[in-house]
């Protein structure tokens, strides 16, 4: 998601004065040009710019206009004068996306990054952690003797380097923020350095601790919060970041550890235990419920249990809380972690391990943002309350004119791709356009090998759901499995199942899991089909290229029946007279 944003903002930037025009292709270009200042002008039919500083040399030359955010702008009135049409606090991937949208709209855009263009994600989260696990996934394939008999390969005495794996993951996240950078520059985003702080309504102020040649103060149209997460560390938790961690410094590679317990067997935990097992670690996973992966569908959990716990170096615990975490020195003393049951509060055993990762979620990063001055109080947790158009909720339950919260630090969906989305939504919403993000049609993935993915509700959600509203007995459940299809068996990686959950008398599709190769690639299959309100009989004739691992979402669909509308029955056809 994050590549295909920066690939498509780099061609729209392609068409501005950063890049010099090739021979012999002005007239193309020209074309593209005409093409992007038609749609910024019909943007600006519903979104206009508020920036009266702005205005006359936008009007005056629409082609230098293009150059620095692609659009003109009609003139505010002489009470509406801000330094920018629309500041966002934070350059995460929901940040990022909310700009890139915005500028398609025609604002004025400026965005308030204190750390890293790219947020969490790009720099701390999700992509140098598929380095790790592309490493990991295809270390474990050579050490599979049986996978490589099976294809007919010899391979001997597979090693790894630690430190150029680390290095991988570090040039992963320097490439991908760098295009991010370059994405924001090339469609004329302003970057201003420093953490962002509200100073009343329409103003932000922004500046870095002991830096006085950074900071300001900018004032804007709209404003949107977008300040994302940090790992969350329950109490008597010691982090030292060396012996006992959080994923920010895992994902740095700078040890592997012998034997690494691992609290909350949630998609943190399970692809970090992918990646030490691969690596010759042995792992304990501490879950606080009685149950591993207590957010999968069960059935998808269960299967989970088989392929990514059982045959592995991994043990578990459930039903304990850590409830202190004493760090170690490596190769010289071990963590201590106390468990203690998560009903009696009772201290059950203790564990000596080498290391310890904290993967127990995360927590908004809303300190600081001065929410008082605009008269909104976070919840307990520290999330941004918001309404179902990403608007900021004061103290009162009021929508506060002008200013947004997106992604993770509002807690409604705490995942990259739905910050994106809010993001968008918000940008629409703030012109003029009413848009509502569907959560339940946003997917979710797990990067194990095999991968786990999903979109809508588990199976035991939605029975509940039905049986609530009285259509239970109109649930119906879809089931194929992976070892059906030819291209998995070519990769002799044929374990895994998929499942859909939808009404027999409608045809809606309520949630789709599935557990297997690609898993993460053919979810979205389904969560479009959602999304766009497709039932099962709309995307049943669909065609997938054979063999391909798509053909896995194509049986799930036939796997399905609809009842058919019933019809009145038709009419016998009146007697024709026979003439005498």
């Amino acid at each position: 998601m994050v590549a295909t944003a920066v690939m498509a903002s780099l061609h729209a930037a392609s068409v501005g004065a950063h890049n010099k025009p090739q021979a012999g292709a002005p007239v193309a270009r020209l074309g593209v040009f005409r093409r992007l200042v038609a749609g910024r002008v019909s943007a600006l039919m519903t979104c206009k710019s508020s920036v009266t500083s702005a205005a006359p040399r936008r009007l005056s030359s629409l082609v230098a206009s293009a150059s620095k955010n692609g659009a003109a702008a009609a003139p505010a009135s002489a009470s509406q004068k801000f330094d920018y049409d629309l500041v966002i606090v934070g350059a995460g991937v929901g940040g990022h996306g909310a700009a890139l949208h915005a500028v398609e709209q025609g604002l004025k855009v400026a965005i308030i990054e204190g750390h890293d263009i790219g947020g969490t994600c790009v720099n701390r989260g999700c992509v140098p952690s598929k380095a790790l696990l592309a490493a990991a996934g295809s270390l474990r394939k050579l050490k599979d003797e049986h996978h490589m008999k099976a294809l007919g390969i010899q391979v001997d005495n597979v090693r790894y380097d630690r430190q150029s794996i680390a290095n991988h993951a570090s040039n992963l996240a320097n490439t991908i923020q760098g295009n991010l950078r370059r994405s924001l520059e090339g469609m004329g985003v302003e970057i201003l350095h420093g953490v962002g702080k509200l100073a009343g309504p329409n103003t932000i102020k922004y500046g870095l601790p002991g830096r006085v040649d950074v900071g300001g103060s900018v004032t804007a149209r709209d404003i949107i919060i977008a300040t994302g997460s940090v790992p969350f560390v329950p109490p008597g938790i010691q982090i030292d970041g060396k012996t006992v961690f959080t994923s920010d410094h895992a994902l740095k590679l700078d040890w592997v550890p012998n034997w690494v317990a691992i609290i909350g067997s949630g998609y943190i935990g399970l692809e970090f235990s992918d990646v030490y097992t691969a690596l010759g670690s042995e792992v304990t996973f501490i879950e606080a419920l009685d149950n591993l992966m207590p957010g999968f569908d069960r059935e998808i959990a269960k299967l989970a249990q088989r392929l990514l716990i059982q045959g592995r170096p991994i043990d578990y615990h459930t039903g304990v809380i850590a409830t202190k975490v004493t760090p170690g020195v490596p190769g010289v003393k071990p963590v201590t972690i106390e468990l203690t049951d998560f009903k009696t509060k009772e201290v059950v055993d203790q564990l000596e391990v080498d290391a310890c990762l904290v993967a127990t979620g995360r927590a908004p990063y809303t300190n600081g943002l001065a929410l008082n001055s605009i008269g909104v109080q976070t919840d307990r947790r520290g999330f941004v309350p918001v309404n179902e158009k990403m608007q900021v909720i004061d103290k009162d339950g009021k929508a506060v004119p002008n200013v947004y919260c997106i992604g993770d630090a509002n807690g409604k969906y705490m995942l990259a791709h739905a910050a994106s989305a809010q993001g968008i939504s918000a940008v629409e919403n703030m012109c003029g356009r009413d848009h509502v993000v569907n959560h339940l049609t946003v997917p979710a993935a797990c990067f194990t090998h095999p991968e786990v993915a999903f979109v809508g509700l588990t199976e035991e959600a939605a029975r509940e759901k039905a049986q609530q509203e009285g259509w239970a007995e109109r649930l119906a459940v879809s089931k194929t499995a992976f070892k059906a299809n030819s291209k998995a068996l070519a990769e002799t990686e044929g374990d895994g199942i998929a499942k859909m959950i939808y009404r027999k008398d409608t045809g809606e599709i309520i949630g789709v899991h599935l557990m297997g190769l690609h898993a993460a690639d053919l979810i979205h299959e389904a969560s479009n089909a959602m999304a766009t309100k497709q039932r099962v009989q709309d995307i049943k004739f669909n065609v997938h290229a054979h063999p391909t691992v798509s053909e896995v979402m194509e049986i799930l669909v036939h796997q399905a029946h609809v009842d058919q509308p019933k019809t009145a029955a038709a009419k016998p056809a009146a007697k024709q007279a026979v003439p005498a």
